[in-house]
């Protein structure tokens, strides 16, 4: 079980939970928003958060404030941290924007909105047939050697990189 996730036996089990809708689901007829009810956290009240941790942050405007600060700060972070070790070699780059996006989504709602898109398009993805993944892989791959490419052409090959490297680099049309 996680840590700060209380079992069956704690005191406050009894209390509900909220069920989050779906973005399709989601109320805008007659000028009525969802954003009217939930304008700054998912959980509306902090009896209904299940982490009593939180629900005690919940309950203190000034907590909540910093908590808020703080929870968006360490998602900017790991984002930026995405961005900067994207280019290095290893999975730096999409598993800690995804990281500090989920962060963010545990607090703010549009970034919960975000999460749902992007969970909603990645099940779509395993619906593909192995002929239609195959053939987005080498698109993707096919444009992000054109934009290395480019980038090559536009800023030359850098210094920091092996002579085997930089020998078969210099072999490329331009560069």
């Amino acid at each position: 079980m996680s840590s700060g996730v209380e079992d069956n036996r704690a005191r406050d089990a009894s209390l509900p939970t909220v069920t989050l809708p779906q973005a399709s689901e989601t109320p805008h007829a007659a000028g009525r928003h969802e954003h009217e009810h939930h304008h700054h956290h998912i959980l509306l009240e902090p009896e209904e958060d299940r982490w009593r941790w939180r629900r005690r942050i919940r309950e203190d405007k000034r907590k909540l404030a910093v908590y808020r600060i703080a929870v968006g700060l360490l998602g900017l972070m790991l984002i930026a941290l995405g961005f900067v070790s994207g280019p290095i070699p290893g999975p730096g780059g999409i598993p800690l924007i995804l990281l500090g996006l989920a962060v963010w989504s545990s607090e703010f709602e549009w970034a919960h909105q975000v999460m749902q898109w992007f969970k909603r398009e990645l099940h779509r993805y395993g619906t593909w047939s192995t002929a239609k993944k195959i053939l987005f892989w080498v698109a993707f791959f096919s444009c992000c050697g054109i934009l290395g490419y480019l980038y090559l052409l536009l800023t030359g090959i850098p210094g920091w990189l092996p002579g085997s490297v930089d020998v078969i680099l210099q072999r490329l049309p331009g560069l």
